[in-house]
């Protein structure tokens, strides 16, 4: 049923949510038990989103049904319906990298303490991702139907149950289930910044930054490996190593290869804190104006194609 047994990984770690969640919704520890629990349980809703961000771009099962199934557990597990990925994600980032047409793009905040750049790149391009995403629904989504159709299957299952918890207790659902979803959805968005500012996005290697930690992408089924996902995007993660070594790091520049996430987080954010190109000179961020329209005529048959299993 798996088209990569390396996805049972994937699997653990979905369960692994629903376990914390369902664990602390009935047991409901207090005092610092609470927060500790608070914070695991944001963390591996986090992983969810990894997962949700590996889904849309390689399906897990080989069967059709299983993948809509899937993708509605994953979508829970988050947080917030993963089709939604295919317009942002796939269509505007993937498609044009730190140009205009991007909503992700790294040149939508400029402050000159690099700290702020890292905690307001959420809120600075969140909207633009929402209104690029109605703007996909209402242009193009209606007249893909298996992307719009899964799309509602996860928006009225996860928001139905969402309004469902909140009813029955809005606390336990703020704390165990809206806190851990908003940190997941602002993890996997800020992360974008982590791997693509200050590198060059026309250079065909050059245009993202990865990280090789063997822990960091044992716990994040290889979330590190960036550029070659980026020049590969349906390649499943567990395949992603070996392909960065063969096809990415002869021709990589060394500062693009960091051997640590939160080494580089320290260092670009915290201490030194410079913001500075891949080749270590002062970078110099311009104001690339306002987005310009991502959508494309092609989009639907791309949409099409990632509801679908693959042969």
């Amino acid at each position: 049923m798996l088209r990569y047994r390396a996805d049972i990984r994937t699997l653990g770690i979905l369960a692994t949510y629903a376990a914390l969640f369902l664990t602390g919704w009935m047991v409901a520890p207090t005092g610092p038990l609470l927060w500790s629990w608070v914070a695991v349980l944001s963390y591996n809703s986090w992983l969810c989103a990894v997962v949700a961000h590996n889904t849309v771009h390689c399906p897990v099962f080989t069967q059709r049904w299983m993948n809509r199934a899937f993708q509605v557990w994953v979508s829970l597990s988050y947080g917030f319906p993963i089709s939604e990925y295919v317009p942002g994600h796939n269509l505007s980032h993937h498609r044009f990298t730190e140009m205009r047409e991007d909503v992700m793009r790294t040149s939508k905040v400029r402050f000159r303490w690099n700290f702020l750049n890292l905690v307001f790149f959420f809120p600075a391009v969140t909207p633009a991702i929402l209104r690029g995403n109605a703007r996909f629904k209402q242009l193009r989504g209606s007249k893909i139907s298996a992307w719009h159709n899964q799309f509602l299957l996860e928006a009225v299952v996860v928001w139905g149950l969402k309004v469902v918890l909140l009813l029955v207790d809005w606390r336990k659902a703020l704390v165990f289930m809206v806190v851990p979803h908003l940190v997941a959805n602002f993890g996997i968005v800020t992360i974008n910044l982590l791997q693509h500012d200050g590198c060059d996005p026309e250079h065909p290697v050059n245009h993202s930054r990865t990280f090789v930690s063997p822990l960091l992408n044992f716990l994040t089924v290889n979330n590190g490996y960036h550029g070659i996902h980026h020049n590969e995007p349906g390649l499943h993660w567990s395949l992603l190593p070996a392909a960065h070594a063969a096809r990415m790091r002869p021709a990589l520049h060394p500062n693009l290869e960091e051997p640590s996430m939160v080494g580089y987080i320290f260092k670009a954010y915290v201490y030194p804190g410079r913001r500075l190109a891949y080749d270590g000179r002062p970078l110099v961020v311009k104001d690339l104006g306002p987005d310009r329209d991502w959508v494309q005529p092609e989009d639907a048959d791309f949409a099409r194609s990632r509801t679908k299993a693959p042969a």
